[in-house]
């Protein structure tokens, strides 16, 4: 595959969000891999110095490997462009909309996708006598996310109004909104998507409650299967959903789906994730490699999404 020349790349990471470390290894391993590719990438850490002088810096194109708040949620999308400097990844609406769990969902429900049953709460209104109803009305176990987080920071799994109301306590320390999801009973997947094509999915297992921060970033007990185990039919068929939930928040570039399907064989959508985790534990480096594709082709190729 031929590359357009990319002159001087930063790599945007650290930040200040809840996921400031995570984003720091993945913009370190995304540096390894451009710089084994011959491109003039440097690290740039926004907590450190002003986005503003990227240009005076004479950067030319942006990496975005910060994760969560700041990074992720069209911020820095929109200052990029408003500067002139063509980034990786998903636009202002498309990272907006993603980052924001909730509007996900509500998105996804108006085009017919599925999704697990959901409540909102919001910490302004928040009236902890509607707990009992939810519970019940979710089927008694439900998971708690803040609206706008990643990499599960929040969350908590719950089975009774006192777990409900102190998961809750806690999301609000977050978010001011907080979704309430119905818990699913299955297989969790994910979908790597990299310049409008999905590549093999990946099911996740681990023995935690749930696929949790210390699943995903520390612990050495979770299994990635790649081949899923699904037959080619059926992973074709929710490759295609996953690009329509992926296309349906206006994401672009490269990202990632994450869904569930239960013991009954319904699919679930779940989230979308505009800049993925790119570290040694990261599942689109995982799917890319299973497709062929180098760690060093890969940040090539999300460099390339840059515009």
């Amino acid at each position: 595959m031929a590359f357009k020349r990319f002159g001087k790349v930063a790599v945007l990471y650290g930040g200040n969000s809840a996921e400031r470390e995570v984003s720091l290894k993945s913009g370190e391993a995304v540096l390894k891999g451009l710089h084994s590719a011959g491109i003039d990438a440097h690290g740039f850490d926004p907590r450190h110095q002003p986005l503003e002088s990227l240009k005076k810096l004479g950067f030319e194109q942006v990496f975005i490997a910060l994760h969560g708040r700041g990074g992720e949620d069209g911020s820095v999308q929109g200052l990029l462009e408003i500067m002139g400097l063509p980034h990786t990844g998903s636009g202002v609406l498309g990272s907006a909309l993603a980052m924001d769990k909730v509007r996900t969902k509500q998105v996804w429900q108006s085009l017919g996708l599925p999704t697990a049953g959901y409540r909102v709460v919001n910490r302004d209104d928040f009236d902890s006598q509607t707990l009992p109803e939810i519970l019940e009305a979710l089927g008694g176990c439900v998971m708690v996310k803040p609206a706008q987080e990643g990499s599960s920071i929040g969350m908590a799994k719950v089975s009774s109004v006192d777990e409900l109301a102190t998961a809750v306590k806690t999301a609000f320390e977050y978010d001011a909104e907080v979704l309430l999801e119905q818990y699913i009973v299955g297989q969790e997947y994910t979908v790597a998507i990299l310049e409008d094509r999905a590549l093999p999915m990946i099911r996740m297992e681990t023995p935690n409650t749930f696929y949790d921060y210390e699943a995903k970033y520390q612990s050495n007990t979770t299994q990635y299967h790649c081949p899923c185990g699904l037959e080619d039919e059926v992973e074709s068929r929710l490759q295609a959903v996953s690009l329509k939930a992926f296309d349906a928040v206006a994401a672009s570039g490269w990202g990632r789906v994450d869904l569930m399907i239960n013991d009954a064989g319904d699919v679930f959508l779940l989230e979308v994730n505009t800049v993925p985790g790119m570290t040694e534990k990261s599942l689109v480096p995982m799917a890319a490699k299973a497709a062929g594709i180098s760690f060093a082709e890969l940040t090539l190729r999300i460099l390339q999404t840059a515009g």
